[in-house]
């Protein structure tokens, strides 16, 4: 249950990425400068955090000994997973860019035969391939069905071609992101605080090279992209990371329980209808739109229920 309560957390700190990244495309900011400025904004706060919860030599350790792995997979995580979502911004509303990216959902559960298990046997441990997680997907589906009810009278204002530019960054990044934290979490040693850090860090090359772009294309920030880029770095970049990271970690030996926090990620999108609402004067959701926040609960309960109660089982027989 923690793990879950973790996630949810981090969803609602999370939500502010697609409020503040619409509030900043709105005022006339570049997408550009609203993914990498959080993730230059994200280096202070996670050295003093990091100071505190573990120490930085670890972390500058891992990096030395394995720099293309985390180069690699950091760019995966945090570039491929938030510049497409900061782009997607420019293209539609952010309840759109919310419920769109809950396909990370699904697409957390399909990455499973990309990675291996250790099975205990007569003969000794061996490695096997991971399974999707079907019954636990089916949970997720649930989940999926619920946001789609809440867009589904927004979608229909969307042009088609505005649609799409949202919804194909935003599969990139919902594949990218769970695959890069997946990827690092078998590679790195390092606690959850450390391991943002250093996957912050691993990112900077793509994000320097982006804002030479944005330079180049845009000109440099205004001063509200800069203030609010901060607050999306130090709410989302760095409270939902650390939570979101922490609750996997808690289950990072189990595929179906970390589909189950995965899927938490889909109360974001009630955190963001909320926030539009509040700051950005958004349109108070249709009965349709409240039928699928209900679906999202149930789905999310359903969840819980199931996760904890395999948990429960193997305790028993344990015995």
């Amino acid at each position: 249950m923690r793990p879950i309560l973790l996630g949810i957390a981090g969803s609602f700190f999370f939500a502010f990425t697609f409020v503040l990244n619409r509030a900043m495309e709105l005022s006339g900011g570049s997408w550009i400068w609203s993914a990498s400025l959080r993730y230059f904004f994200m280096v202070p706060f996670l050295i003093v955090l990091v100071h505190f919860k573990g120490g930085l030599k670890p972390v500058f350790t891992e990096l030395k000994k394995q720099p293309w792995h985390w180069l690699l997979w950091s760019t995966v995580g945090f570039g491929l997973f938030y510049a497409p979502l900061c782009f997607a911004s420019a293209y539609g509303p952010g309840w759109l860019i919310a419920g769109t990216w809950q396909l990370t959902i699904i697409s957390g559960s399909l990455l499973a035969p990309f990675f291996y298990v250790t099975i205990q046997t007569a003969a000794g441990p061996i490695q096997q391939r991971s399974k999707i997680p079907f019954k636990e997907l089916t949970f997720s589906l649930l989940i999926f069905i619920g946001v789609v009810c809440m867009q589904i009278e927004h979608a229909s204002q969307i042009s088609l071609k505005n649609a799409l530019l949202c919804i194909i960054p935003i599969t990139i990044a919902s594949f990218a992101y769970p695959l890069g934290n997946r990827k690092m979490m078998l590679l790195s040693k390092l606690n959850t605080y450390q391991r943002v850090l250093g996957m912050t860090i691993a990112s900077l090359p793509f994000w320097i090279i982006l804002s030479l772009f944005g330079l180049r294309t845009a000109g440099p920030p205004h001063l509200s992209q800069v203030t609010q880029a901060s607050i999306v770095a130090l709410f989302a970049g760095v409270c939902a990371t650390v939570l979101f990271f922490t609750a996997t970690d808690l289950v990072k030996d189990d595929v179906q329980k970390l589909g189950a926090v995965e899927a938490t990620q889909s109360m974001a999108v009630l955190f963001t209808v909320i926030g539009e609402i509040i700051f950005l004067s958004g349109s108070i959701p249709s009965a349709m739109s409240w039928l699928g926040m209900i679906i999202i609960v149930v789905g999310m309960i359903l969840h819980s229920y199931k996760t904890t109660k395999v948990k429960v089982k193997k305790v028993a027989l344990s015995n």
